[in-house]
């Protein structure tokens, strides 16, 4: 008999509104996650506490813990606390580093977690993915996708504007993404899942096209979702694929070569567009930059600190931080010399655009 339908995991509920921090007891019970509050509530230092105040009344069970750095060690150091009881679920509050301790701690003992965002600077919120640090440097680790995601636009509103707009980089980086993987697919036959496809790129392109500034509940709203799709893609095919290209090579490569340049999300924006430009495809890079610029993104190397050389290393060395990616990067196989003569390209292009 053919297969005619297949199981996807997904978020039980997803929420995405003012006030929503508050009436997180009452999500987790309305949800069945947890009708008594019996839950681990995972917070960072400073803000992560003054919002776990807010979700206590509501939650009469659920103890406290204060995480901070965002390494692998704080992760199983927590795991080894969540042992000592047992958890309807876990509940990270805050940022990525908070969100990503809670998600790898609970995976690590099968409990189901809840992703709270206070912020929306990637999609580590959504995603089947840890980020930590450890003694070699930082890894990416395999974990469950939170059972339910909730993003309070208060808290988002409220912080630093440079988050969010990271946060516009890494969804808009999944239009680059998704059109590498199609590449893979036409150039090597690479396995390509459509539906992932589909995710990725729909909220990525909503984000591109909304017209609202950062300000807006609307376009908060539409970036929350973007984030969350990719997320969920790469759940769906089990693979960062639909969210990392040879935007994410360039970021890594910048991160090897010249560590603390910009944030991840200004990083792969930029590489999403000069993967764009690279690509020939001039109707999206105008999409692209457009965006970018309207958004106070870097759209130039200078933008984000890098000198034009700096820029030409971290693209020649991008392909060595993912041999197993197959990207426009690896499609054209481009010395120093020619990405050289494409980045002055690149920027005419950019000033035609203005």
């Amino acid at each position: 008999m053919p297969l005619l339908a297949r199981t996807v995991s997904t978020p039980l509920a997803i929420e995405v509104r003012r006030g929503a921090v508050a009436d997180l007891g009452a999500l987790l019970a309305d949800r069945r996650i947890s009708a008594g509050g019996d839950v681990a509530l995972v917070v960072g230092p400073g803000q992560g506490e003054r919002i776990a105040d807010l979700c206590l009344p509501g939650l009469h069970r659920a103890d406290l813990f204060t995480v901070a750095g965002g390494t692998l060690d704080a992760a199983n150091e927590l795991g080894d606390k969540l042992r000592e009881r047992s958890y309807d679920a876990v509940v990270g509050i805050g940022g990525g580093k908070t969100i990503d301790t809670a998600k790898y701690a609970a995976s690590r003992y099968a409990i189901p977690m809840v992703s709270v965002a206070t912020s929306l600077a990637n999609d580590g919120i959504a995603s089947p993915v840890a980020s930590l640090d450890h003694e070699a440097g930082k890894g990416s680790y395999g974990v469950h996708i939170p059972i339910a995601i909730v993003v309070d636009l208060d808290f988002v509103e409220n912080g630093p504007d440079r988050q969010t707009q990271a946060g516009i980089g890494d969804a808009i980086s999944n239009i680059n993404a998704v059109a590498d993987w199609e590449l893979a697919h036409r150039v090597r036959a690479e396995p390509i899942d459509g539906l992932a496809v589909t995710l990725a790129r729909t909220g990525a392109e909503a984000l591109v096209n909304h017209p609202g500034k950062i300000t807006d509940d609307g376009f908060l709203t539409t970036l929350a979702e973007a984030l969350i799709l990719g997320g969920i893609s790469m759940a769906v095919c089990g693979s960062s694929r639909p969210a990392s290209g040879g935007c994410h090579e360039i970021s890594h490569a910048i991160d090897h070569l010249h560590p603390g340049t910009g944030s991840h999300g200004e990083q792969v924006g930029l590489g999403a567009l000069f993967c764009t430009f690279l690509r020939d495809d001039p109707e999206q890079f105008r999409q692209l930059a457009s965006c970018l610029r309207r958004h106070g993104l870097p759209v130039h190397p200078a933008e984000l600190g890098l000198t034009d050389g700096q820029f030409v290393d971290a693209v020649a060395y991008a392909p060595t931080t993912r041999p197993d990616r197959y990207t426009i990067l690896e499609h054209l196989a481009m010395g120093p010399d020619e990405i050289r003569r494409r980045l002055a390209d690149y920027a005419d292009a950019l000033r035609d655009h203005g």
